[in-house]
């Protein structure tokens, strides 16, 4: 018995000590820093989009926007930097989602813990996709050519058609989300809106225009998967660049994804403000 209490007190002891360090100023200094490495991606891929819209060439997704980062002068400093900012936050998120919202109802702490654990994984796989371009070792065909790869293997795994096609309308869902919240503006409630008025709206419609156009975004590229699931087509499962590029071949697609483009340039410019605003601990 008193071994068992003795375990138990140390494992606790050692989760408090983890929670600490989680919560350090230093790593929230690096998760802040997080989300302005995403908003840089996320301009990127706009540009990247509008560049598309106007006859140009280029991936629009995260691995095309790390490759213009790469090509930059400053490149292997920019994509280090990044990479430990995301990585920051992504483990600012996986904290949130173990340590925190222990003191609301069931229901909502168990909403907020799997929405951290999201986004600490979806910071996760940016800071993966921008150690693989800083070691030398990423590109941006090399990235959809997995995409298509995965979605092949898991088309021929048990159940995998479902899985996908499940897969697909969460992303599309996710979306749905993302618009609405945009629409009611419900990002202020986790920043420290600014005293001045014009400032605030600025905030206000960077954070809506952004919110829609990533809501957009993220619709297609789930529509896009569930579809090519669902037609046995694997190889047009391609992500976020697949998604763009099939709003670009639509009825005035060209304008459609120009807008599009500029709207996550919005969001960029969004996420880099968030990075001082944010509220990381609510």
């Amino acid at each position: 018995m008193h071994k068992g209490t003795t375990i138990k007190r140390e494992l606790r002891q050692a989760a408090d000590a983890a929670e600490d360090a989680t919560n350090s100023r230093a790593l929230e200094l690096f998760a802040r820093a997080g989300f302005a490495a995403s908003g840089v991606l996320h301009f990127l891929v706009g540009l990247i989009a509008i560049r598309l819209a106007t006859g140009g060439s280029g991936s629009a997704d995260f691995s095309g926007a790390v490759s213009e980062l790469a090509s930059q002068p400053a490149g292997p400093f920019l994509l280090w930097g990044s990479f430990a900012a995301c990585a920051a936050l992504a483990i600012w998120q996986a904290s949130d989602a173990i340590f925190d919202y222990g003191h609301l109802p069931t229901k909502e702490k168990v909403g907020k813990k799997l929405k951290a654990a999201a986004q600490a994984l979806v910071f996760a796989g940016l800071a993966l996709t921008l150690a693989s371009f800083a070691m030398g070792t990423g590109s941006g065909a090399d990235n959809q050519k997995s995409a298509s790869d995965l979605t092949i293997s898991l088309m021929k795994a048990p159940g995998g058609v479902a899985l996908l096609v499940l897969v697909g309308v969460g992303i599309a869902v996710t979306g749905v989300i993302y618009g609405i919240r945009g629409i009611k503006k419900s990002f202020e409630k986790h920043l420290m809106m600014p005293s001045d008025p014009r400032a605030r709206t600025a905030v206000t419609v960077l954070g809506v225009t952004g919110y829609v156009a990533k809501g957009i975004v993220l619709f297609l590229t789930g529509l896009l998967i569930a579809i090519a699931t669902l037609r046995a087509h694997p190889e047009e499962s391609t992500g976020l660049d697949g998604g763009l590029k099939a709003l670009r071949d639509q009825p005035f697609g060209v304008y459609l994804l120009a807008a599009v483009g500029a709207g996550l340039i919005c969001y960029g410019i969004y996420m880099v403000v968030r990075a001082r605003l944010a509220k990381m601990n609510l």
